[in-house]
């Protein structure tokens, strides 16, 4: 009997280790809000890229003071080339702004910045889940937002409040100085959500298809080898059949693997593919605090790490 148990102890803790996924040597940090974005920025560690725990026993590392309603939705954070943290954020739920804020630690946090991005359409009605992305190139940040404009494109105001969303985008090298605002992304449809990642000579564009009749509410990839114009037409959905939004997207050895917030179901997903074309539900891999909603995903080193947990426990 022994002899049968010391056996299958040793099967089990094989399959065990055969189904973890492996530690990639990188530690995966994950931005995020809880509820409706009031106690400010939450952030989540993985050393796989597949199972996440909260920091700081899953409290606030930020927040928020700016707008009316003082929200920190949609918190993306990205390195940029000066080596800093820089976050952008949902403020409110019908401002003319954005939210951000920068850091070296993650810990302490710049004064928060409004940043009146669509200050000129007195017509905008929000401003929702802005992200930021680095075109080496050019040696410039873009920052890129949904917003609807009341009366630019047909809207039905009997379907979600008569929302109709483009994606419109900023520029800029030091977070002092924008450029004016323009449209990046008007395929005909509602879309929201949009994130931009460099992959090579081309930029790839993961946003959500908000068009809610007949209803879509999925995610679909868009391509371009310029990072503010030439956007392809979406592919087909790379999601299921659930609602999915916030998309968030980072390699994974050989596979792009596609973060995303099934809303209505409370709990997140995720897809993966190593060509960009077929793609695999891998969601039941995934291990996310309770109550995570839209963030994203950006990579730190294991050092980085390392002082980010001893600056927490001081």
């Amino acid at each position: 009997m022994k002899s049968r148990f010391i056996i299958t102890f040793i099967a089990l803790a094989v399959l065990k280790t055969a189904s973890a996924q492996p530690d990639t040597g990188k530690v995966y940090l994950f931005s995020y809000f809880k509820n409706n974005g009031k106690d400010g920025l939450h952030l989540a560690y993985s050393y796989n890229g597949y199972r996440f725990t909260a920091l700081k026993n899953d409290s606030s590392f930020l927040v928020p003071v700016l707008s009316k309603d003082s929200l920190m939705r949609d918190p993306c954070i990205i390195r940029g080339a000066d080596n800093k943290f820089h976050m952008v954020w949902t403020v409110s739920w019908n401002d003319r702004g954005i939210g951000y804020a920068s850091s070296t630690d993650l810990i302490h946090w710049s004064e928060q910045q409004y940043i009146p991005v669509m200050a000129d359409e007195p017509l905008a009605r929000n401003c929702w889940a802005p992200e930021i992305t680095y075109d080496a190139k050019k040696k410039q940040y873009m920052i890129y937002w949904a917003t609807t404009i009341e009366g630019k494109y047909p809207a039905d105001t009997a379907v979600e409040r008569g929302y109709n969303h483009r994606m419109y985008y900023v520029t800029t090298k030091d977070f002092k100085k924008f450029s004016k605002t323009k449209l990046l992304y008007d395929q005909g449809f509602n879309v929201i959500d949009a994130t931009i990642v460099p992959d090579g000579g081309k930029f790839i564009m993961f946003l959500k298809d908000e068009t809610r009749t007949p209803p879509q509410k999925n995610i679909r990839v868009a391509t371009s080898t310029k990072l503010t114009e030439g956007f392809s037409f979406p592919s087909s959905p790379i999601t299921g059949n659930y609602w999915a939004e916030g998309p968030t997207a980072t390699k994974i050895g050989e596979q792009w693997v596609v973060y995303f917030d099934k809303y209505r179901d409370h709990k997140y997903g995720a897809v993966a593919s190593k060509d960009l074309v077929s793609w695999e539900d891998i969601s039941d891999k995934l291990r996310m605090p309770a109550g995570i909603r839209h963030g994203t995903v950006f990579i730190i080193t294991r050092q980085e790490f390392a002082k980010l947990q001893q600056g927490l426990q001081q």
